[in-house]
């Protein structure tokens, strides 16, 4: 595996926002497919539900179910047709590598703990790339000496 997404770029990918033109970019010079976790699967789901729910309580925020359905839908496509595929994970062992990235970086940087938890996934598979437009989770990935794009 050459690079791990983490849930800002697959939401970039996958529904129109100010990165998508970038992520798209990016994703047309892959020679391979976009590799992503049962963990990263789940938040990227759980993103666009919350993104409906937001947009059903403010209809300026968030956005409409449909749009979050052709997401998933998209997404889904993509996992069959093994343009996505999904990785196993050992949730032990990344969990041993979270907490030793917290200690290390947390306090002194202010790392959320998805964050945390999606670098030490891309260490844990060996990915040599990290890809996120999340500006303080670009540090971190760079701090553990990943490339960090796109």
């Amino acid at each position: 595996m050459i690079a791990l997404p983490d849930t800002s770029f697959l939401c970039a990918f996958y529904r129109q926002q100010d990165n998508s033109r970038l992520a798209a970019a990016y994703a047309a010079t892959m020679k391979e497919p976009l590799h992503v976790t049962a963990f990263l699967v789940y938040e990227f789901r759980q993103s666009l539900r919350l993104q409906v729910w937001r947009h059903s309580h403010n209809p300026k925020e968030g956005m409409p179910l449909t749009d979050a359905q052709a997401a998933l839908t998209q997404f889904d496509n993509d996992l069959a047709n093994s343009v996505a595929v999904l990785v196993p994970c050992n949730f032990q062992d990344l969990f041993h590598r979270a907490e030793a990235l917290s200690a290390r970086h947390t306090i002194p940087n202010g790392h959320r703990s998805f964050d945390v938890l999606h670098v030490a996934t891309a260490l844990h598979l060996g990915a040599r790339d990290f890809l996120t437009f999340d500006v303080n989770q670009r540090k971190l990935a760079a701090a553990e000496k990943l490339r960090v794009k796109p």
